[in-house]
């Protein structure tokens, strides 16, 4: 095979070749996709956000909002398999902060650029 890409129906004057190179992989968009569900619930991204901000331990961030320390550590579940969020232990306390990641960073200016707010000084 050649590795021409010849499209059934070309509608573009580019090199369709160029474009089906630059597609991301299955995996990449998995992951982008993945992220992009957990911030889907709003709970999960309240978390998400507070958590761009700040480094909390989970009953911090129950107290922010105004949840039980079991809902948001089932929340930070999710936000951590995602890999929008991590953790590091201190003595018996585990705190979390949003991964960094150009992911979550790119995820925390979106949001903040969409519900037009900005991030505390």
């Amino acid at each position: 095979m050649s590795g021409k890409v010849i499209l059934p129906h070309n509608h573009h004057t580019g090199e369709p070749g160029q474009l089906k190179e630059a597609i991301p992989s299955a995996d990449t968009i998995a992951t982008v996709a993945e992220a992009l569900k957990q911030l889907g619930d709003p709970t999960r991204l309240r978390i998400f956000w507070l958590l761009c901000h700040t480094e909390e331990c989970v009953t911090d961030i129950a107290e922010y909002m105004e949840m039980s320390s079991p809902a948001v550590s089932h929340h930070l579940r999710f936000l951590k398999a995602a890999e929008l969020v991590s953790s590091r232990r201190i003595g018996k306390e585990m705190l979390y902060k949003a991964a960094d990641t150009g992911l979550a960073s790119e995820l925390h200016l979106i949001i903040e650029r969409i519900a037009e707010i900005s991030c505390p000084q």
